[in-house]
């Protein structure tokens, strides 16, 4: 044999791990969390306390899952996040997604939609149709679901400030199906709270906003009981930098300011609970991941009953759905965000989601085209049908592993929550910037571990090749759609009776003035085919606008 032949070859390439290199370094979470060399059975579950801390799959806490079957009785919704260009474009995406084996749709709306401005305004510039569709008036929203039932299909639309105006034009697409509104079904963001904190498209200050939130609630729960009221969103707040301990107690935080203003209203908590729902990342910790979406169900669980006295099960389980991280796909190579994406959404379904968008490998560069958007449904039949992870309940419990990172989590989180209901909750610690600042804080120190090669970006800060080339079609919106739109809004507008819109917009600011529920003003205002731009100044000449301090 000749001499070096039988011994280990040494590499020193770069990015490759020295021997040693990891035994003898400390190891944690991007959230801070220690990670041990070997987990024991001390670190696991004991047997007396599997009943607290687990239970059964379906029963409380629901650390398990909220179904006793999951995904042996019906696998998660494969809700595909899409929408760009004009109403008529993204209406053939969704009969294209629905037509590869979609089971619900999920809407993306541009920012002058998701900011209360018509497509013709100044202020929507540059933007129309750039990362969701555009949608001024009713006449947009039956162009986006014609020939598409509702009551045959489950809706999410990302939609926040406005998001009473796009449910009220939602609902009346529905009648004009002469579909009842008890039969539809589907999920509004409607999360304000979280806009503050990390994404920005408010238009109203917190107080009225949060009246609008309650608005939805008060009327689906006596009007359209399959609609879930509002996804209550930590999805952005991971995106904006924060960890995954920050996630977890910022939704919750948020969650518990929502339940508590229902509650102010009147509502009793059993009356609205069970369609509260919420919406969280799934980022590149594998295991991290699977424990936040464990740890989230229990500490719900616990609030809802220990906190607010909820009786009603359905009101304690924690109804998810997941999007896997914008954030951690590249621009360069970007083929590696298949397998990100993979792992990501494996950790979602291992987490027992509800629902679930796997992102598109091209949306660091462009809105996904058919093709690329088609690989990230597939992505999601092959873990469904073809990985068999979806055979047993929460095969991962009892991982001695998996159970001490979901205690730590929740123990981590806890301590959040009580250092914002010290400070008054949520609102107030939003507008301290207490919540932004401490985003701030975890992004900052992300961005400097990637920097320093602390932290490994496959094919950006190791593994770069010398020179890229593209390699795939990217999705070009047509650069005349705003002219396009505002063409349309005249010729509304030419069509339509200015008198019993005029009227329409006097009576919702008249509304907004008093304390009643804005929602069948809004939906008067709708069926007059008032724009989105006209029913949110109305509602800017009454609530202002607001103006983010500096933190």
């Amino acid at each position: 044999m000749g001499e070096g032949q039988g011994r280990p070859l040494k590499l020193t390439g770069e990015g490759l791990i020295q021997d040693g290199e990891r035994e003898t370094t400390e190891i944690s979470k991007p959230s801070g969390i220690p990670t041990k060399r070997v987990y024991e059975p001390q670190d696991g579950v004991l047997a007396e306390e599997y009943e607290r801390r687990l239970g059964r799959p379906g029963e409380f806490p629901f650390t398990r899952g909220v179904k006793k079957s999951m995904y042996r009785g019906k696998l998660w919704t494969m809700r595909q996040y899409a929408g760009y260009g004009s109403a008529e474009q993204t209406n053939k995406r969704f009969r294209y997604l629905l037509s590869a084996g979609q089971t619900g749709l999920s809407v993306a709306f541009d920012l002058p939609t998701q900011i209360g401005y018509d497509a013709s305004h100044p202020m929507s510039n540059g933007e129309v149709g750039k990362v969701g569709v555009s949608v001024s008036s009713l006449l947009d929203m039956e162009a986006l679901f014609h020939e598409i039932p509702l009551d045959e299909v489950s809706t999410s639309m990302t939609i926040n400030a406005p998001a009473a105006i796009l449910l009220a034009m939602y609902l009346v697409v529905a009648e004009k199906q002469t579909v009842p509104w008890d039969k539809v079904a589907g999920t509004v963001q409607n999360d304000i709270l979280k806009e503050y904190v990390a994404r920005g498209t408010y238009i109203f200050p917190p107080e009225p906003s949060m009246r609008l939130t309650v608005d939805v609630m008060e009327f689906c729960r006596r009007h359209v009981p399959r609609w879930n009221t509002i996804s209550i969103s930590g999805y952005h707040m991971r995106e904006a930098g924060a960890t995954a301990v920050q996630e977890l107690a910022f939704t919750l935080a948020d969650a518990i300011a929502y339940v508590r203003a229902a509650q102010k209203r009147g509502l009793e908590v059993d009356e609205f609970a069970p369609r509260l729902s919420f919406f969280f990342n799934a980022h590149n910790d594998f295991f991290e991941e699977i424990a936040k979406f464990r740890a989230a169900r229990r500490m719900w669980a616990h609030i809802m009953r220990d906190q607010f006295g909820a009786k009603d099960e359905r009101s304690m389980q924690l109804r998810f759905h997941t999007q896997t991280a914008g954030s951690t796909l590249t621009a360069a190579q970007p083929e590696n965000n298949v397998v990100r994406v993979t792992m990501q959404a494996l950790s979602a379904v291992l987490g027992g989601t509800q629902s679930l968008h796997t992102n598109a490998f091209d949306e660091a560069l462009a809105l996904p085209t058919e093709e690329s958007a088609r690989t990230a449904l597939r992505t999601q039949q092959i873990i469904a049908y073809e990985t068999h992870v979806a055979d047993t309940v929460d095969p991962l419990a009892g991982s001695y592993y998996l159970e001490s990172l979901t205690d730590s989590l929740e123990r981590e989180a806890s301590r959040y929550l009580a250092e914002i209901d010290a400070m008054g909750g949520a609102v107030a610690a939003i507008s301290s910037g207490y919540m932004q600042r401490e985003i701030h804080r975890a992004a900052y120190e992300a961005q400097r571990r990637i920097d320093a090669q602390e932290q490994v970006v496959v094919g950006v800060n190791r593994f770069a090749a010398v020179s890229e080339a593209p390699s795939h079609n990217l999705l070009q919106v047509d650069p005349n759609l705003q002219a396009s739109c505002t063409k349309r809004l005249s010729d509304l507008r030419r069509n339509r009776d200015e008198a019993v819109v005029n009227e329409c917009l006097s009576s919702l600011r008249a509304a907004a003035n008093g304390t009643d529920n804005l929602m069948p003003s809004i939906i008067a205002a709708v069926r007059a085919y008032a724009t989105i731009g006209e029913m949110c100044d109305a509602l800017r000449d009454v609530f202002g606008e607001y103006h983010p301090s500096v933190f």
